[in-house]
């Protein structure tokens, strides 16, 4: 890399990698989906595409992103190596790290609901296992994600065209202060909006209380 912190410490030579601005948010769209170059810059806006470009070859010569031919036609895609991809974990307990920045909604930055499949997979890895699966709809800003809900745990994409055991709207703020559990269900009943299983939608966001629920009813 051209700059370097020159520390023999695993905390220094990563950020030699990832530190620079932007990098992360390049691993956190690549984690999303692997991409191509336009994508890349309708979803990381404010950079530069001259900035992208060399942020994506020094990524590349780190050995932390790669070109592929797209699955369909000769597009080139970028994509992380397997090296890359491990920096899931680090970045899902940055994102959940974050809860209280996030706390006072949006302001005026920019916000895409694709990144909230990043966001809910993160924030919502340690709830209890499900007694039950289902999938639950989050409609935010026109757009539908789906929370696939097994007992082996919590995957979060776009929607596949799949039925949906219920839907929720919100505003995202609402949506990650409820993954986060830093908000229930019954604190923001006037600003969700529910189609079809309730108790869907209160096994995601608050297992443990849907839990003593069923074990008081039964």
């Amino acid at each position: 890399m051209s700059r370097s912190y020159g520390q023999y410490c695993g905390l220094a030579r990563a950020l030699d990698v990832v530190g620079d601005r932007w990098n992360l948010l390049i691993v956190r769209q690549l984690l999303i989906a692997p991409a191509r170059y336009r994508e890349l810059l309708d979803g990381l806006p404010g950079v530069a595409t001259n900035l992208l470009a060399d942020r994506l070859r020094d990524l590349e010569t780190a050995g932390v992103v790669e070109r592929r031919l797209a699955d369909e036609g000769n597009a080139i895609v970028y994509a992380l190596t397997l090296w890359g991809a491990e920096l899931r974990e680090p970045v899902d307990g940055l994102i959940r790290w974050s809860t209280p920045l996030m706390a006072r909604g949006p302001g005026g930055d920019r916000f895409r609901a694709d990144w909230l499949v990043l966001a809910l997979s993160a924030l919502l890895a340690d709830k209890a296992a499900a007694r039950r699966s289902s999938t639950v709809g989050i409609a935010v800003d026109g757009r539908l994600l789906q929370v696939r809900v097994t007992r082996s745990g919590v995957d979060v994409s776009p929607h596949d065209g799949r039925d949906l055991d219920a839907v929720v709207r919100a505003d995202a703020s609402i949506v990650l202060g409820l993954a986060a559990g830093a908000l229930t269900l019954d604190d923001t009943l006037e600003l969700v909006d529910i189609e079809g299983d309730e108790a869907a939608v209160r096994a995601l966001f608050n297992p443990q209380r849907a839990n003593v629920g069923d074990s008081v009813r039964r």
